[in-house]
């Protein structure tokens, strides 16, 4: 946004001037009190929902200069999800935002203990490119329900959506406390310069590490969401009814999902050898048909995405590892769903997060393999399983980590206000959605109040055994012999 921070008159200030004066802008706003009043999240929360009504058509637009999405993908993934998220937000905001009542120990009364939900103050959000829109709102729609002024980074590399966010927040929300900042990598460290409350920043590893240098200098707390190579664990299944819906949701959440170009995205698949064969028919056969009219599948973001991707199967070892697709198109950006079979295991391939349509696919004599392969890998954000075998599930969820795992499905876990999304270890920290969005961004501030009735002398010095006994008695809950203890008795 530097360029187009200009000040009224005369030359056009410093980044840095502009930046800090906008940062000074919002603490003002913030400390009066403004965001902090349950009507005015209430009525961003709804000026965000009457955003997303009204620019239907823009935001469809947008996303498909950007990404090349369908209007079906951008409304299932970011459009129709984003409205449902704020108005579940919008339901349960006043429940959130109450403060809730703590236990208090009875040696302390007459004594009430309370939690109170506060903001957290100014907040800076860095959204990502391949859910530019979803990823934008989402966290500022938790941010401004949990009372703060919040300024917007989308990304540089999905110039569209940021422009259009950059038009339209200041029409429909209030300009004064939440504000849009365009602009490349110099103005995001830039951003990171400046004193905020909280950051939240998804992308990739690589500046998730930069984030956090830079966070140091103010001791801002960070939370991120990084990629990973998502898992997805294909048991034997007997019922070929299972084994077509579980080949429809891989593709789903692999093709379907910005032409896997998401963190969240299944990155490669484990199967028994005995059911690879069937599995990759099958892959291939449903493919044909979803895939039978364009716009099936997003393009790659960028010729340097393409070049990455590209490099992937240039890789003499990989290509021969090639069972289906490969075709690659430089100039329209679009790379041909892609299966491989026993990638080598050093390849980049397998070593890198794939984020684009190619599918490794790795096979295990026993299924029951695949839990000391996952341990034996970094953490990721999600990790997918399609078993019927409650015994297998139970030694996933207890004996591996990740972000999160879904059985019998992949990706709509995302969709879900109910549960928190975010990464652990190498694939991030710090969760939102719903309820989750709200927390994130807002301090839980303990509270607790005495009267004057009653004082107990044995909590100060000088200290005695009697005093130290009568510790014990208070510190296990004992209260039968407390009461005798301070009436005079002694064991």
């Amino acid at each position: 946004m530097a360029p187009a921070m200009v000040a009224a008159m005369g030359e056009k200030p410093k980044p840095a001037v502009v930046l800090g004066g906008m940062v000074s802008g919002l603490r003002e706003v913030y400390e009066s009190g403004r965001t902090k009043d349950l009507e005015w999240r209430q009525s961003q929360l709804k000026a965000l929902i009457r955003l997303l009504t009204d620019k239907e058509e823009e935001i469809f637009a947008v996303l498909h200069d950007d990404l090349g999405k369908h209007r079906g993908e951008s409304f299932r993934d970011e459009l129709g999800i984003l409205v449902k998220s704020i108005k579940y937000t919008l339901q349960n905001l006043k429940k959130w935002a109450a403060s809730e009542r703590a236990e208090s120990p009875l040696v302390a009364f007459p004594a009430t203990a309370m939690v109170v939900p506060e903001p957290l103050g100014v907040v800076l959000v860095f959204s990502c490119w391949n859910l530019p829109l979803g990823l934008a709102l989402e966290p500022l729609s938790g941010a401004i329900a949990a009372g703060n002024a919040v300024v917007l980074k989308p990304s540089e590399l999905a110039p569209s959506t940021a422009a259009f966010l950059a038009a339209n927040i200041p029409r429909y929300l209030d300009s004064r406390a939440v504000k849009v900042v365009l602009g490349g990598p110099n103005v995001g460290e830039e951003l990171m310069e400046h004193r905020w409350d909280k950051v939240l920043f998804t992308g990739s590893a690589r500046i998730g590490r930069i984030i956090m240098a830079k966070a140091v200098k103010h001791l801002t707390p960070v939370a991120l969401e990084l990629g990973s190579k998502c898992p997805c664990i294909v048991d034997w299944l007997d019922s070929k009814r299972d084994r077509q819906i579980a080949v429809n949701r891989i593709i789903g959440a692999k093709w379907s999902t910005c032409a896997g170009q998401a963190c969240i995205a299944i990155d490669h698949v484990i199967v028994e050898e005995r059911f690879a064969p069937i599995l990759i028919e099958l892959l291939k056969s449903t493919l044909k048909r979803f895939m039978a009219k364009p716009g099936g599948m997003a393009r790659i973001l960028n010729a340097k995405h393409f070049e990455r991707l590209s490099g992937y199967l240039e890789d003499n070892r990989v290509a021969a590892s090639v069972v289906h697709g490969g075709y690659m198109d430089p100039k329209k950006l679009n790379i041909e769903p892609t299966l491989l079979l026993n990638p080598p295991a050093d390849s980049d391939v397998m070593t890198e997060e794939v984020f684009g349509p190619i599918l490794p696919i790795i096979t295990v004599k026993k299924i029951e393999d695949c839990i000391a392969y996952l341990k034996s890998k970094p953490k990721p954000i999600a990790m997918y399983a399609f078993t019927n075998n409650e015994r297998l599930k139970r030694r996933i969820v207890e004996e591996t980590s990740s972000g999160s795992v879904t059985f019998n499905d992949a990706v709509v876990q995302y969709a879900l206000e109910s549960v928190p999304f975010g990464g652990v270890g190498h694939s991030g920290f710090g969760q939102y959605h719903g309820k989750y969005s709200f927390e994130l961004f807002s301090h839980k501030k303990a509270v607790f109040k005495r009267s004057f009735l009653i004082e107990f002398m044995f909590r100060y010095p000088p200290w005695d055994e009697s005093k130290i006994g009568t510790l014990r008695h208070v510190f296990s809950y004992n209260y039968f012999l407390l009461f005798f203890n301070l009436l005079g008795f002694r064991r």
